[in-house]
């Protein structure tokens, strides 16, 4: 399975930073460049439990593809979620919920310097998203 191209993007560009600073950087940028949430968004609701910083993840669907908008209060993380966005967004519910986003951070390098904390937290974030798209193909 082939993964957007948003994301085949992000994954190049990792290829070329061998400094985790640079990594990181680069993972601070693509949160930076996330659109705001509305504030009604930040709700109980959207909020991502078992991340120690404050995660929300809107999600809607077109047909049977999942749309995924999000925002963190923490720069790192919010950049983990705008990654995630753009392996998650817009494919269709079955893919998603066969997609292991931790297991292609993995592959990339991109947990090897989280701190624990952050690890969980973006576990967290990829069973939510896991969850929901399984609760959509199963419908």
């Amino acid at each position: 399975m082939s993964h957007p191209n948003a994301f085949a993007e992000i994954a190049e560009n990792l290829s070329y930073l061998d400094d985790w600073e640079d990594r990181y950087r680069y993972i601070i940028e693509l949160g930076q460049a996330l659109p705001a949430l509305a504030e009604e968004e930040k709700n109980a609701e959207n909020r991502v439990h078992g991340c120690v910083s404050q995660v929300w993840l809107v999600s809607s669907s077109n047909g049977d593809q999942l749309i995924y908008r999000g925002e963190s209060d923490a720069m790192i993380v919010r950049g983990l979620v705008a990654v995630l966005i753009a392996l998650y967004s817009g494919r269709p519910a079955r893919e998603i919920a066969d997609t292991d986003a931790i297991t292609i951070f993995d592959e990339l390098g991109l947990r090897e310097h989280l701190t624990t904390q952050r690890s969980n937290g973006l576990v967290a974030m990829v069973n939510r998203i896991r969850g929901e798209a399984r609760q959509l193909a199963a419908a």
